[in-house]
C-alpha cells in the first residue's frame, strides 16, 4: 500500500489530473480575491468600523459565512453563488409540475442545455433583485451617524451601477463554477461555497479567542459543547454515507458459444443520495425572506416579522428542517430514478429474487429508497439546526455557525466528494488512492 506522501506525489505524476487541480485552485483564488474588492462609492473606513460594531449572530452573518466574507466587505462578489442555486431550485421544482420542462429534462443533452440557459436567465433576475436589496442595506448602514455611502454619490446612478456590478459578479462566479465542474476537479458550485466557509475559519477562531480572553466566554463549556457537535456530525456523516445493497440476479443467456449472465450483482442505495445539496438548497431559500425584509429596514411591522426569520428562532429552525427533509427526497428523486433502473435491469435480463421485473421492481426499489432516505434527511435536518440551539448555551453565533452542522457538514461532504473524484483518476491509472480498501466510501448494512 502506498503511503499518503506517495499518493500525493502520484497526483502530480498524472498530467491531466495535475492540470485539473491547478486549474481549480486558480479559479478558487480568483473567487477569494473578488470577495475583497469593494464596490465603488463606499467609504472603506466607515464600512470596516460599522461592520466591526455589528453582530454576526443573525441571518446576514450566516449568509456572509456562505459567501466567504464578501457580504461583510460589500464586495463585488457579495451575493456569492446563492442566486444561481435559487434559480436552479426553481427550475427543478418547475420540472415536477410543468410538462414542457419535464419534456426538456428527458431530452438528454439538448434539453439540459436549454434548462441551463433558463437557469442563467433566472440567476440574472434573482441576483438583480437581491442586489437592489443590498444597495438599500448599504445606504442605510452608518457609523457615528455617518453613512458609509457618502451623500455625494448616493442616488439612482450609484444604485444602478452597484446592481450591475453585483449581478456581473454573481454571473462571473457562476461561470467559474461551471468551468471547475467541466475542466477542473470536483463540483464547482460546492467548492466555491466550501472555500468561502474555510476562509472564515481563522476569523472565527480569533473572534472567539478575544471573547474568551475578555472573560465573556467560558472556555470549558465551549470546548465540551463543540466537541459534542463535532461527534454528532461525525456520526451523521458515517450514517449518511452508508448503503443498502439490493441483490440482482442475471439469468444465463447463450449467444453462439458465449454464455452471459448467471451472476448476482448488487444495487447500492445510499442513505443520503442527495449529499449536502439539500442543505445548500434549503439555505438559499431561507435567505430570500431576509432579502425581502431588507427593503423595509425602518418598518416596525416588517421588523416584527423579521424576528421570526432570525436564524436563532424556533420558527426559522422548524421551516429550515422541513425544507431540508423535502429537498433530500426531491434531490434523491432527481438523482436516482427507480423506473429507469428497473427498465435497464429488465432489458439486461436481470431481476430481484422474489420480485417481478418491471413495475413491481421499480416499486420495490422506490419503497426501500424512501425508507432509508427518511432517517438520512432527519439527521441532516438535526445537524443543520444544531448551532441555533447550541448558541443558547453561550457559544457565539459566528463560532457555532462555522463548527455547527451546516458549515461543517458541507465542508466534510464536499471534501469527500472531491477526494473520490481524485481517487477515480488515480485508480484509472493503477495508482493507489487516498481511500484504500474503500475505508471512506461508506459502510454497508
Amino acid at each position: 500500500m502506498a503511503t499518503f506522501q506517495e499518493t500525493f506525489r502520484n497526483i502530480f505524476k498524472i498530467h491531466e489530473l495535475r492540470q485539473r487541480i491547478l486549474y481549480t485552485l486558480a479559479l478558487l483564488f480568483i473567487v477569494r480575491v473578488g470577495t475583497h474588492v469593494t464596490v465603488p462609492g463606499i467609504d472603506s473606513y466607515l464600512l470596516n468600523s460599522a461592520m466591526a460594531n455589528t453582530t454576526s449572530d443573525n441571518l446576514f452573518g450566516l449568509y456572509d459565512l456562505f459567501v466567504g466574507g464578501a457580504f461583510r466587505n460589500a464586495a463585488i462578489f457579495a451575493l456569492g453563488i446563492m442566486p444561481y442555486i435559487s434559480a436552479s431550485i426553481i427550475l427543478q421544482l418547475a420540472g415536477a409540475v410543468v410538462p414542457y420542462i419535464q419534456k426538456l429534462q428527458r431530452e438528454g443533452e439538448e434539453g439540459r442545455k436549454k434548462i441551463n440557459q433558463w437557469t442563467r436567465y433566472g440567476t440574472v433576475l434573482i441576483s438583480a433583485f437581491q442586489a437592489w436589496g443590498v444597495t438599500i442595506h448599504l445606504m442605510n448602514l452608518q457609523y457615528n451617524n455617518a453613512h458609509i455611502v457618502p451623500d455625494a454619490v448616493r442616488g439612482f446612478t450609484w444604485t444602478l451601477s452597484t446592481v450591475i456590478l453585483l449581478v456581473a459578479g454573481t454571473m462571473f462566479i457562476m461561470w467559474m463554477g461551471e468551468q471547475i465542474t467541466e475542466k477542473g476537479i470536483g463540483n464547482g458550485i460546492s467548492l466555491i461555497i466550501f472555500i468561502g466557509i474555510i476562509d472564515r475559519f481563522p476569523y472565527s477562531i480569533l473572534d472567539e479567542y478575544r471573547l474568551i480572553s475578555a472573560g465573556q466566554r467560558n472556555l470549558v463549556i465551549e470546548v465540551v459543547i463543540l466537541a459534542f457537535m463535532v461527534l454528532v456530525i461525525a456520526g451523521v456523516v458515517l450514517v449518511t454515507q452508508g448503503t443498502r445493497r439490493i441483490p440482482v440476479q442475471y439469468a444465463k443467456r447463450v449467444v453462439g458459444r458465449k454464455v452471459y449472465g448467471g451472476v448476482t450483482q448488487y444495487i447500492p442505495l445510499r442513505v443520503n443520495t442527495a449529499g449536502v445539496m439539500p442543505i445548500i438548497f434549503a439555505q438559499s431559500i431561507m435567505f430570500i425572506p431576509s432579502t425581502l425584509l431588507s427593503f423595509f429596514p425602518n418598518n416596525e411591522f416588517v421588523a416584527s416579522i423579521a424576528g421570526y426569520f432570525s436564524w436563532e428562532s424556533f420558527t426559522y429552525s422548524l421551516i429550515y428542517a422541513i425544507m431540508i427533509v423535502f429537498f433530500t427526497y426531491f434531490y434523491t428523486a432527481i438523482a436516482f430514478n427507480p423506473q429507469d433502473v428497473a427498465e435497464n435491469m429488465k432489458k439486461q435480463g436481470g431481476f430481484i429474487p422474489g420480485i417481478r421485473p418491471g413495475k413491481q421492481t421499480a416499486d420495490f426499489i422506490d419503497n426501500i429508497l424512501t425508507r432509508i432516505t427518511l432517517p438520512g434527511s432527519i439527521f441532516l435536518a438535526i445537524v443543520a439546526i444544531l448551532p441555533a440551539f447550541v448558541s443558547k448555551f453561550g457559544v457565539s453565533g459566528s463560532f457555532a455557525q462555522f463548527f455547527g452542522g451546516t458549515s461543517l457538514l458541507i465542508v466534510v461532504g464536499v471534501a469527500l466528494d472531491t477526494l473520490q473524484q481524485i481517487e477515480s483518476h488515480l485508480l484509472m491509472r493503477h495508482y493507489d488512492g487516498f481511500m484504500k480498501a474503500g475505508k471512506l466510501k461508506g459502510r454497508r448494512f
